[in-house]
């Protein structure tokens, strides 16, 4: 138990609690029957021998006890007299009868305030001995906080975040904590050791390997990301050149329709997630939308490349040199913030412009004037 941190200390006392349920929980291993509540307490108030076993909610051992106790609920409570051990799980445990064998506890909040004739091992979160609690031996703990305002006849040995003695220990003190413990001028009769908890190892990184881990962050964003616009360019030029054509006479259009979709959409999908009738088609427009937000990248990057090069060169080039100026925009901290919401809000925005514009129920057909003056810019360029 020495030199294990705080955070050990929880981790053990859950173990040994779970330990002790487990061993408890079944039939006692003599011949006396085991006294057993599932609903409020389970107590006993006349005298028996040999080792008994409790288990349940709320458990008060008020008898005398010719034996060893094991109890494990959520509240025990142990007011009689035990001539043996007393082994206790649970989440509050008070000992405020006569124990003359050894203590052994695990729960959240553990406090004494009889008398234990020997040693005690307690793991805890809080663990108290009253004014007019003792032990008689040794005392082993590890807690969050200790109070010790009893008697003490041995050594005290804990691990420990806040320590503080107004009692008395008659051998010595070795605890392990960050901080000094509150002890009172001659409260402990022998030495006072104070132990570091063990630190862990400080790993020193180094700035070139932090330079080059961000560089391959880089790199690999820009070769993924350009191969993502790449293919774009390639398979869908025209459906790029219709969609960015929103952002050109209109962008602040294009941002508050994509602002409001931003937050009107997915609350929209969790309301008809909480439907049986609508929930499959939650699940179908969650899809659709996610595929939406992710291509915004690709949009963005096209649209740039078209401010760049004024819609003179081949889709395919204007969609690596815009994804290359949005990536490296990307990386920059607290810029990358603003333009990632502009890359989301635009390229939401202008998606839906155009799907309201395809909508088939209010296409009419298109005089040839219409036609040329609508004419698709990349199909003249082909043709």
């Amino acid at each position: 138990m020495i030199g294990r941190p705080y955070v050990r200390r929880f981790l053990t006392v859950v173990l040994a609690a779970g330990v002790l349920m487990l061993g408890t929980g079944g039939a006692a291993v003599t011949g006396n029957p085991s006294p057993h509540s599932d609903a409020v307490a389970a107590a006993t108030e006349d005298d028996r021998e040999g080792p008994q076993f409790y288990s349940g909610l709320v458990i008060d051992v008020s008898g005398a006890i010719d034996g060893d106790v094991y109890a494990s609920g959520q509240t025990v409570t142990v007011s009689g007299d035990v001539t043996g051990d007393v082994i206790a799980a649970a989440q509050t445990i008070t000992i405020t009868g006569t124990v003359e064998g050894d203590v052994r506890l695990a729960g959240q909040d553990v406090s004494i305030t009889g008398e234990v004739s020997r040693s005690g091992t307690v793991f805890a979160a809080n663990f108290t001995l009253g004014d007019t609690g003792s032990f008689g031996a040794d005392v082993v703990a590890a807690a969050g906080s200790i109070g010790i305002a009893g008697e003490v006849g041995g050594d005290v040995v804990v691990s420990v975040g806040r320590l503080v003695i107004d009692g008395s220990v008659d051998g010595s003190l070795t605890y392990v904590s960050g901080d000094d413990a509150d002890i009172a001028e001659g409260a402990v009769d022998g030495t006072v050791k104070r132990v570091e908890p063990p630190q862990a190892p400080r790993v020193e990184v180094s700035p070139w390997a932090v330079f080059v881990g961000w560089f391959l962050g880089v790199f690999y964003a820009l070769v993924a990301l350009s191969l993502i616009t790449l293919f774009a360019g390639l398979l869908f030029p025209r459906w790029l050149h219709r969609v960015t054509d929103h952002l050109r006479p209109s962008p602040w259009k294009a941002l508050l329709v994509g602002f409001v979709s931003a937050i009107a959409v997915p609350v929209a999908l969790l309301f008809l997630t909480f439907t049986i009738i609508g929930a499959p088609l939650a699940l179908a427009g969650a899809l659709v939308w996610t595929v939406m937000v992710l291509s915004t990248f690709v949009y963005s990057a096209y649209y740039l490349g078209r401010l760049v090069f004024r819609d003179r060169q081949h889709p395919v080039v204007m969609s690596l040199v815009g994804g290359v100026i949005l990536i490296v925009a990307l990386q920059i901290p607290w810029l990358n913030i603003v333009v990632w919401l502009a890359m989301v809000f635009f390229g939401l925005g202008a998606q839906l412009l155009e799907v309201h514009r395809q909508r088939p129920w209010r296409r009419a057909p298109a005089t040839s004037r219409e036609v040329r003056a609508g004419s698709d810019p990349i199909e003249e360029g082909q043709q």
